[in-house]
């Protein structure tokens, strides 16, 4: 049914991939022509612009992989399955015993756990195996000029064309994911210019790479606040009588951040929750306002401190509870 309905979409959604057209009536060469002149002016140089701008191309594909994101209609206990598996444990695993060394070097360094590391792999690109082999420059400039989040992908551009301008990463490596992601952890170009760094001293960042991917990774987690050993979520069972206002489905902001025992009243088996009723929690139910159908109040959660920093990384309610349950896993086998 998915397939058939991306289908639809695509044909009534896009025209010829030269000449795809939004509001703006302008097509998508036009738009590369006028993005090229901004970043000139903004100070890139005209060679790098030209050198990586030119075989700049619309990619239909990347439109259809962002509407139909699988945060976006796989409901919460079939999105972590799918990414918190068997397999996946023991791929991670294994790839910590054969890394060991340099692991818990990056770990005890950062105060970032190594389970929280490798889930974070493991769930972006199965520990290396699904990198993405999209040109990132085509998927950029792609949602660059759809109108969804141009300003936010055109942002990503401009950083990119100045991360080559400046040699700190080579025009030839740019192949990535649908969304212009790069690397073992899919840092994006504003990740990569404000965390990446170079811990292996050679010069160059290489974030396909175990020790450059993995220090990166651990200085983004600690540089956003996360705190080793803190707790992430745990799964509740609301009572009827809890207020919607209290709910949160959307990951843009959690609000009504409460100490645990201020929700004793509306959690059912608040008594097997073995936490500091101290902390200071909110309640998220992912499911609802994306599942058509879904319960108010099932599946729910008590999400912590630790839980929001995961949502810096990437903003799905989803994502982050995998990246935790995936992480406890691990927690249990290493």
């Amino acid at each position: 049914m998915h397939y058939i309905i991306s289908n639809l979409f695509l044909i009534i959604f896009l025209l010829f991939s030269n000449t795809y057209v939004l509001a703006n009536q302008i097509t998508f060469d036009e738009w590369l022509s006028g993005f090229k002149q901004n970043a000139i002016k903004s100070g890139i140089s005209k060679e790098v612009v030209f050198d990586v701008m030119t075989d700049a191309r619309f990619l239909p594909k990347v439109i259809e992989y962002d509407r139909f994101q699988p945060e976006f209609y796989e409901d919460t206990f079939t999105y972590i399955k799918k990414r918190t598996n068997k397999s996946k444990v023991i791929k991670g695993s294994s790839l910590y015993k054969k890394e060991k060394l340099i692991i818990d070097k990056i770990e005890n360094e950062f105060l970032v756990e190594k389970e929280l590391l490798l889930s974070l792999m493991g769930i972006e690109t199965n520990f290396g195996k699904y990198l993405g082999k999209m040109d990132i420059v085509s998927s950029l400039a792609t949602l660059s000029y759809d109108q969804r989040r141009s300003k936010f992908f055109t942002d990503e551009l401009m950083i990119l064309l100045r991360l080559v301008d400046k040699d700190i990463i080579k025009k030839e490596i740019l192949f990535g994911s649908w969304a212009g992601a790069f690397g073992n952890f899919q840092f994006m170009p504003r990740t990569i210019k404000n965390y990446a760094i170079d811990y292996n001293k050679n010069d160059i960042v290489e974030l396909k790479k175990i020790e450059d991917s993995f220090a990166s990774a651990a200085n983004y987690l600690k540089k956003i606040g996360w705190k080793k050993n803190q707790p992430c979520f745990k799964e509740i069972k609301l009572k009827n009588n809890v207020p919607k206002k209290y709910l949160n489905s959307s990951a843009r902001k959690l609000h009504s951040k409460k100490n645990i025992s201020y929700f004793k009243r509306y959690i059912e088996d608040y008594d097997k929750i073995s936490l500091d009723k101290n902390y200071k929690v909110s309640i998220i139910t992912p499911d609802k306002d994306i599942i058509p159908g879904s319960d108010t109040f099932t599946p729910a959660f008590i999400v912590f401190e630790n839980y929001e920093k995961i949502l810096k990384w990437n903003r799905s309610l989803r994502f982050a509870l995998a990246v935790c349950v995936l992480k406890e896993r691990f927690e249990n086998e290493i």
